[in-house]
């Protein structure tokens, strides 16, 4: 009886790590290098181990593939007659049909699988075709162009930064989301508000009202702009550096540039925003450090006021440590304020400009330089409106009515002001007409 007792006691632990990993989802594999499934899943076959690595990489090319050629297509669905009424109707340009449409269709439910290809058209297509634009640019222009714009860029930056935080305390809006509403109307729109966010700490409710509240005037101003700088009389490089130093997000001001070229038949309008804009976008890192520094004093002020009474709650616990902060972060841990710069920086810019080199002094070099230097510039083109129409897709006019009326009012302000500035200086400059 005591060696049948035994026996089964034996079996049950030899089958239990079997059931265990049976549970975790892990295949058991032969020790003796037989093929099994889990040999041929994990690609162990090799005795190198290269087919692993060259399965698992196609399979998630091929899964992210999937994931994002669906909104990247509904786009297209939309940039491609936008690009063509844009040429029947100047006036209006690709870029203006492309929103409209987009925000029309946004009204609509939409399946969550075309997300990630809208959000990727959005944000990576719009970057990738500003450096196609680069291919048509000559690189001696866009420094010229970039140190002409730093005056009135610092004047921009400073109006709005300085309004945000006046009106923030008067219209009692969170100090975050008024931070977030002065940087992303002074700088780059979502992209400052997604660098500066993790630094002050912003909470996700903040940061989606002032996403919202700058892309709310970003579409007003690619209507409302080359409208208004028509009517004012503005040359394309005094409506160029208007757009790149007074419109929020970049997208809008390559579409507004677009729209002008449509109505005057000349790219420098669109080229002279872009260089002016991607000037404006360096902007980040100063900003985003000196926040993060600002940031890390306080913390160390807030850590050094509750000192004392820290020390008098452990004097009362009878030498037992005080309860840790909510959240279990530490005033002066600085964890959260850590800057990355690899994060922050635009890279988008960098290789912008390699393509102005490239199109300044090696296109010359090669026989049909000129016509591949067209042909990219063209590309960017289409790729602004294919942008534009993930942008519309992704602007929802009753969730920016429900942002509420004062932070809209904060932006409203700040992007007024930016306006006018930026025209006051230019006047004062002589660069506008």
């Amino acid at each position: 009886m005591n060696e049948e007792k035994t026996l089964k006691e034996t079996e049950n632990v030899n089958e239990e790590p079997t059931a265990t990993t049976a549970a975790e989802g892990e295949t058991p594999c032969n020790e003796q290098g037989e093929k099994s499934e889990c040999g041929a899943e994990n690609g162990d076959n090799k005795p190198d181990g290269r087919g692993n690595g060259a399965k698992a990489f196609f399979g998630a090319v091929w899964r992210w593939l999937k994931a994002v050629i669906p909104g990247v297509a509904l786009c297209a669905i939309i940039a491609v007659p936008s690009w063509f009424l844009g040429k029947l109707v100047p006036v209006i340009g690709s870029a203006v049909f492309a929103i409209v449409i987009g925000m029309v269709i946004a009204f609509f439910r939409r399946p969550k699988w075309l997300e990630k290809g809208i959000k990727f058209t959005s944000k990576k297509v719009l970057q990738a075709s500003i450096v196609f634009l680069g291919f048509g640019m000559n690189f001696i222009s866009v420094v010229q162009v970039g140190g002409n714009s730093l005056l009135i860029i610092v004047s921009t930056i400073a109006t709005s930064l300085v309004l945000a935080f006046i009106l923030g305390k008067l219209l009692h809006i969170p100090s975050a989301a008024a931070t977030l509403v002065g940087v992303g109307s002074s700088i780059c729109g979502g992209s400052a508000i997604a660098a500066t966010a993790p630094v002050i700490r912003a909470k996700d409710s903040e940061v989606a009202t002032s996403i919202s509240v700058i892309f709310l005037f970003n579409v007003l101003a690619a209507f409302t702009f080359p409208a208004i700088g028509q009517a004012v009389g503005m040359s394309d490089t005094g409506f160029g550096m208007w757009a790149g130093t007074a419109i929020n997000d970049t997208s809008s001001v390559v579409a507004a540039g677009q729209s002008w070229s449509s109505m005057t038949g000349s790219d420098a309008a669109l080229q002279y925003a872009t260089i002016v804009k991607l000037t404006r976008t360096l902007a980040i890192i100063p900003i985003t450090l000196a926040l993060a520094v600002w940031q890390m004093i306080k913390a160390k002020r807030a850590a050094s006021a509750a000192a004392p009474a820290m020390t008098a709650q452990v004097s009362e616990n009878g030498g037992e440590s005080a309860p840790a902060p909510a959240g279990g972060e530490t005033a002066d841990d600085g964890k959260a304020f850590k800057f990355s710069f690899v994060k922050v920086f635009p890279w988008f810019v960098i290789f912008f400009l390699v393509a102005a080199v490239i199109s300044t002094w090696l296109f010359p070099a090669m026989g049909p330089g000129e016509g591949v230097s067209d042909f990219l510039s063209s590309a960017g083109k289409f790729m602004i409106t294919l942008a534009m129409a993930a942008i519309g897709l992704n602007t929802n006019i009753i969730k920016l009515i429900r942002t509420g009326v004062k932070p809209i009012l904060l932006g409203f302000i700040c992007w007024v002001a930016i306006a006018f500035v930026s025209i006051g200086v230019q006047s004062a400059m002589g660069m506008l007409f």
